[in-house]
């Protein structure tokens, strides 16, 4: 058995990203229950990924709080709540619903002898939701950037999922949408790394690095992947 383990990105490939105009859409109606500018508000946000991702923010009230009080704008908790809990409604929508074939692939893997792994950037609200996706009894060991502090393309998140899988590097193949820099850290990083390229996606094309690697176009020929 060349592959002993698969690991997967959760975002763009596991689950679809949301499409980025409904995504900003969302920040807009937060902004309006904080009666702050929509474009400023948008910015800041974006500006406080790295937070999120890496749990510095520990969650999306306390990335709020502190873009209001850049903005010169009360902090009321009560609208504080209702914005988070706009953007929390959307999040577990996306995380609630697998792409096709993501059940039917783990559940082979499984079946078949092979470890199953999650690495994410996400905010500490993914870590909420994902208890209650589909997907979480198929996976073996998920890695939560805003549980260990690190975000991928850091070769630590991909040290510690390989730890937590009892597995090496080379014997595992790392499957995701390619957004920032994330597959060329798992390559780097001794693992198979193949990208999937969902054709309804295409609006996220512009955070994807450009990748000279393998590509799928489906999550069902990672099967194929590990019987080569």
């Amino acid at each position: 058995m060349k592959y002993k383990a698969v690991i997967f990105d959760l975002y763009g490939t596991l689950v679809h990203n949301f499409p980025y105009a409904e995504s900003n859409n969302v920040l807009k109606q937060m902004a309006l229950e904080l009666t702050v500018s929509p474009e400023d508000f948008m910015s800041m946000w974006h500006d406080g990924f790295e937070k999120r991702m890496t749990g510095i923010f520990r969650n999306y009230q306390d990335c709020i709080g502190y873009i209001c009080r850049q903005l010169g704008a009360p902090v009321r908790d009560d609208r504080v709540e209702l914005a988070a809990s706009i953007r929390f409604e959307m999040n577990g929508r996306e995380v609630r619903k697998p792409r096709d074939g993501a059940i039917e692939v783990l559940e082979y893997l499984k079946s078949n002898g092979r470890k199953t792994g999650l690495i994410s950037d996400c905010s500490m609200e993914t870590t909420m939701v994902w208890k209650d996706s589909p997907l979480s009894p198929l996976i073996d060991q998920a890695v939560f950037s805003c549980l260990v502090g690190v975000k991928k393309p850091d070769p630590q998140i991909y040290q510690i999922a390989v730890d937590r899988l009892s597995v090496s590097p080379e014997e595992c193949i790392y499957v995701a949408d390619g957004i920032g820099q994330e597959l060329f850290g798992a390559a780097e990083f001794g693992m198979y790394a193949v990208q999937i390229l969902a054709p309804d996606e295409d609006d996220y094309d512009p955070y994807r690095a450009e990748w000279n690697g393998p590509v799928i176009s489906s999550l069902k020929e990672v099967i194929t992947l590990v019987n080569d």
